[in-house]
């Protein structure tokens, strides 16, 4: 059995052969049960949680496990662990552990610049992304991988965690840095990706203009917004498995409140990569939104490409 750690996964898992592999599970049959969610009792504490996410294709089947532990913050310890096993799908052999939290970030950036690739413009230049947590520099990077960007800019409520994001981005020839002004950056983007656990939209659609792409990978719950009603209304809106119509605030919201209705929700990974879909764009000028919501599929391609090319 292979042991992949972090390290490991980020030297196997480049963003453009990653993005690749995401595109070919998604055109092919892999089976995603619901995943299972689990409270665990902490005595005088607050309540753990286990979630499983198995999926499933003709070679391999696999399983992340993932532990939330809200009281691990007084031990000076992530509240979040995940890991990830790959087996054998003919004998249920173990083949390999991976680190769950590299592969979810590496394969929740590499779905987002996936729908780039049939959402932006080609000639897209400008990213702004928003927010500065663990997913920032991975988007960065995946965004990189489709568009020949020329300049990158990064936001967040906290200007030196946005610095910091900057510190981390390699990317030779790419002007990246951090800015203060978020509606004039949102206005001066091509790209617009947002990854963070905001409650109110922090992208407005009166500041948007004609040819923007919105990714939106935080607001993972139907209490977050990271867009509001305007801009949702004015683009033309895909996601990347139907889950994210129920999960996720900024889809499910607007069509509670009758914003947009189902019909306005063009197409998944699934029909993008398959061909299915309607065209994403007639014309230029026309704003595209993609919201992830994530999937065990996504996983699974992530970690069958890593222990393949581990084994050369």
């Amino acid at each position: 059995m292979d042991i992949l750690e972090a390290r490991h996964l980020s030297q196997v898992l480049d963003y453009a052969t990653l993005v690749d592999a995401l595109e070919a599970a998604f055109r092919c049959d892999v089976a995603v049960p619901p995943r299972h969610h689990h409270t665990v009792p902490v005595a005088d504490g607050r309540d753990a949680t286990l979630l499983l996410m198995p999926a499933w294709d003709a070679n391999y089947l696999g399983i992340k496990t993932v532990t939330v532990m809200p009281e691990n913050g007084i031990l000076d310890l992530p509240g979040v662990h995940a890991n990830y096993q790959l087996l054998d799908r003919r004998t249920g052999a173990m083949l390999a552990l991976l680190d769950g939290a590299e592969l979810t970030a590496r394969r929740t950036a590499a779905a987002s610049a996936l729908a780039s690739r049939y959402l932006s413009r080609p000639e897209a230049a400008r990213l702004l992304m928003v927010g500065t947590g663990t997913l920032a520099p991975h988007l960065i990077g995946a965004h990189a991988s489709q568009r020949a960007l020329t300049h990158v800019q990064v936001w967040g409520r906290r200007p030196e965690r946005a610095a910091s994001v900057v510190d981390d981005v390699d990317l030779p020839g790419v002007n990246v840095e951090a800015v203060a002004d978020l509606e004039s950056a949102v206005t001066d983007a091509d790209i617009i990706s947002c990854a963070t656990l905001s409650a109110d939209p922090l992208i407005h659609g009166d500041w948007m203009c004609s040819g923007q792409h919105l990714d939106l990978v935080g607001g993972f719950t139907p209490q977050m917004r990271e867009a509001d009603d305007t801009a949702i209304a004015k683009a033309r809106i895909f996601v990347d498995t139907d889950d994210a119509v129920q999960t996720a605030g900024d889809i499910c919201d607007p069509l509670k409140s009758g914003v947009i209705t189902d019909a306005d929700i063009l197409g998944t990974l699934f029909t993008l990569a398959r061909g299915e879909a309607p065209a994403a764009r007639s014309t230029g000028d026309e704003i595209t939104l993609f919201k992830s919501a994530g999937t065990a599929i996504e996983d699974l391609a992530g970690a069958v490409l890593a222990y393949e090319r581990t084994q050369g």
